[in-house]
């Protein structure tokens, strides 16, 4: 109208518009739209990708996501397979170890996997550390798919790569050992030096460690700390770990001393 040089209005109040959008992070907002409406229809499972907007709030996302999980089976009436992507790595790593938001959610996300029927895809080796949004979906939808089979299908195979399952001190060094080493562990590519793991002594101070295969276990140790007590192994924003097993998925970032103090109690 204006370019035509005619009136923009007909002197008639407008008519009333529709309802401005409520924003996505208000409670309820996109349950109400977009969950409720699909509880009438079954559902074989749940793929859940998210996390890094509560990666500040990690000791809350124990109990957020795990309620979250039980409250959509609920609605639902049946307990359907929830699989999940562990965050990706993205952000900067000092130079020394250090204490990272998004490695205790990802922390706070494995601990979800003690629930039935859930799973969770390890993308800490895909991540940009420049990228919030990886490019990288390919290997992230093959490992979910590999969730899928073991917990939707129920086949009997290995979906994750190695799991910290117990330690012990050795002397100067600590003996890992894991759960789903497949066929055996293995470095990333033709790498020969094990990277990724950090030793601390009953202090509480992580330093990196040496470290090195013993068929399935990995020997952790450092000079500087002669009575270890603690491990951490990709603890970080983009850590460079290259621990996998055989089957080409890698291991899943973890820390030994959650909760304990420096005393090492």
């Amino acid at each position: 109208a204006k370019a035509a040089g005619k009136a923009q209005n007909s002197g008639m109040p407008p008519k009333p518009g529709p309802t401005p959008p409520v924003s996505q992070r208000v409670p309820t907002s996109l349950y109400n739209a977009m969950l409720y409406p699909l509880q009438h229809f079954k559902v074989k499972g749940v793929i859940w990708y998210q996390g890094e907007a509560n990666a500040d709030r990690a000791a809350q996302y124990r109990a957020l996501f795990p309620a979250l999980i039980r409250d959509w089976r609920s609605q639902w009436g049946y307990e359907f397979p929830f699989l999940f992507v562990q965050l990706a790595g993205f952000g900067p790593d000092g130079s020394q170890p250090s204490e990272y938001p998004w490695a205790e959610l990802r922390e706070a996300q494995a601990a979800a996997l003690t629930m039935p029927r859930t799973g969770m895809a390890v993308a800490i080796d895909v991540g940009n550390a420049s990228d919030i949004h990886p490019k990288d979906k390919q290997d992230v939808a093959h490992r979910l798919a590999l969730a899928a089979e073991r917990v939707a299908y129920g086949e009997r195979i290995v979906d994750s790569g190695p799991t910290y399952q117990s330690m012990t001190v050795e002397g100067q060094r600590i003996r890992l050992k894991f759960a789903n080493v497949a066929s055996g562990l293995k470095l990333r590519n033709s790498d020969v030096v094990v990277h990724g793991f950090a030793i601390a002594g009953a202090d509480g101070h992580f330093v990196w460690a040496q470290a090195e295969l013993d068929g399935d276990d990995v020997l952790v140790s450092s000079a500087a700390v002669p009575a270890p007590a603690a491990v951490r192994y990709d603890w970080g924003n983009t850590p460079d770990g290259n621990l996998y097993n055989r089957a080409g998925l890698p291991a899943v970032p973890f820390r030994t001393d959650y909760g304990m103090h420096h005393d090492g109690s």
